[in-house]
């Protein structure tokens, strides 16, 4: 995705926590092989500029990064799921969802 950046280890995660603190944060979990996966992230990519410029987005291919997907879940306590969305403010996750109800009108009433 075009104006996301890749978590591909623990450090990508802290560097977004701490991020948090100043802008929204959005982790994109995605699972390559999964045909739902793939539905979600064209809605992503068709509904970008609803959610452009208002926060940093990232994106987690959890099956080459498997570790780092399995560290999000155990530090947010979010159950992990895929493919799934993540919004952090102030090192909190303040809305998270996953398959058919991700939706990128939805996200960006959060983040407003």
């Amino acid at each position: 995705m075009n104006n996301w950046n890749s978590v591909t280890e623990k450090e990508d995660f802290y560097t977004l926590l701490e991020n948090s603190t100043e802008r929204p944060q959005i982790i994109f979990k995605d699972s390559l092989t999964c045909g739902i996966s793939a539905h979600a992230k064209h809605k992503l990519q068709s509904g970008f500029g609803l959610m452009e410029g208002k926060a940093d987005f990232h994106y987690l291919d959890l099956l080459a990064f498997r570790p780092v997907s399995n560290l999000i879940s155990q530090e947010l306590q979010v159950t992990h799921q895929s493919p799934q969305i993540i919004l952090l403010k102030d090192k909190q996750v303040v809305y998270t969802t996953s398959h058919h109800a991700i939706d990128p009108a939805v996200i960006a009433r959060h983040l407003s």
